[in-house]
Order: structure tokens, then sequence, then C-alpha cells
């Protein structure tokens, strides 16, 4: 709920077609606001004052910023605020299912890296490199049970996934609990207690546990080093009994 009332959010699905949400429950709390509403309360305290900023106008009105979405991306995002809420919404398009390659060759292009690892950490000796999941029933952060279908576990998520073979190199029994500690050397100690073992099928010197249970253990300053994408995916950890 805002000043103009309960707003739309649009939301795009797995297969590019745009459509509009809107909550219909009561916050849990009445501190709670919504993300836009956090971006904008963050630009209002870091950034100096713009009168091109409509910080407050946009967190009254969702549709102010579609509307401005459609000026910027008119050729798909025309008349957003109308089309969300079609049945179904409406399809932006995506060139690459259409076989569109925009390449100069007009052609898909593939690229091998140079590395395996774009992070800038080639090995943690005597450790393992930590891979971070979802589960089946987890959209992004948000959790909708404790099946993990995909990976035949039940119950809780506060788990670590480990190869049997490692298990038994780290003298390590199944549902014995561990504490996983990033070894990245930036003066912050990043710790998470209390992991059960899991024997799961993975590969020597890696690990694997669930997002977001185990994000404390991802240094902000650790990610790919040309996108910057956090690196979720390789981070460096001890496992302590």
């Amino acid at each position: 709920m805002q000043e103009t009332g309960n707003q739309w959010v649009t939301i795009e699905d797995s297969f590019s077609h745009i459509y509009g949400s809107k909550g219909k429950r009561k916050p849990a709390s009445e501190h709670l606001i919504s993300e836009t509403a956090i971006v904008c309360e963050l630009a209002k305290a870091t950034l100096p004052a713009n009168p091109r900023w409509c910080w407050d106008e946009w967190r009254a009105d969702y549709a102010r910023i579609r509307d401005l979405i459609a000026r910027t991306y008119p050729d798909e995002f025309h008349d957003m605020s109308e089309r969300m809420n079609r049945p179904g919404g409406f399809y932006r398009g995506n060139p690459a299912h259409e076989r569109i390659w925009k390449t100069d060759s007009g052609k898909a292009e593939f690229t091998d890296p140079s590395v395996l690892n774009a992070c800038g950490v080639i090995d943690n000796p005597g450790g393992m490199h930590l891979v971070t999941l979802r589960s089946n029933d987890q959209f992004n952060t948000t959790i909708y049970g404790y099946s993990d279908r995909l990976r035949g576990l039940e119950g809780s998520r506060m788990i670590v996934m480990m190869a049997p073979a490692e298990m038994v190199r780290l003298g390590l029994v199944a549902d014995q609990e561990v504490s996983l500690v990033t070894q990245v050397d930036d003066g912050t100690q990043r710790r998470v207690s209390g992991l059960p073992v899991k024997p799961y099928d993975l590969p020597a010197g890696t690990i694997a546990g669930y997002f977001p249970e185990l994000n404390p253990l991802v240094p902000l300053g650790y990610h790919e080093e040309l996108s910057k994408t956090p690196a979720s995916k390789g981070i460096p950890v001890a496992v302590e009994p």
C-alpha cells in the first residue's frame, strides 16, 4: 500500500511473458516496506537532489515507473500498465528463441573460457569450494517448502552436501554437524555452524548448500572480475567438525 493505493508490480516468467501481480495479504509487520520503497529511500539518503529524480512520486505510484520503462524501451514495453493485465500478460520477445543472433556474423557464436574460475582465486589448499543452490520449491529467496525433490532431500535446509569420499577424507559421518568458515583474507570472519553433513554425489573438493541460508559466507568483494556477479558458486571454505 502506497499513497495512491494498492500497487501493481510486474513479473517476467521463464518464457519472456510479463504480467501484473498485486498483493492481497496484510503485511506481517507494520514496519515492513516494499522493495520499491526501499530503493527509493536509499536513493534519497545517498544521492544529491535532482529535479529529474522523483523518488517520492515513484514510490507513491508504481505506474509512473512503468511509464518511464515504456519511454525508454518503447518497442517492448509500450502501454505496459495496460498490457500487463491482459490474460497471459504480454510477450516482450526473445530473439534467441526465434534464432535471431545479434552478432556481426548473424550466427550464434561460442567462445571457450580461458579459465574455469573467473574470481581470481585458483585453489584453496586443504579446503573446499562451496556451491550454493536453490531447491525445486524455491523462487529466488522465497521458500515454499522443505522437500527438495531435485535432490531427494527432506526437512531442514541448514545442511551441507558432500561426496562420500570427501567425508571419509575429512573423517566425517552422515548427519555429523560441521561449521563452514570462509577462507578469504579480508579481515572479516564468516562462519555458519550447525550444518549436518549429507552424502551427495559431488566432485572432489566441492561441497554444496542452500541459498540464502549460506549467504553469510559470501564476501561482498568476492565476485567474477568482469561482471561483478557474486561468486556464490565457488566460495573457498574450511570444514570444521
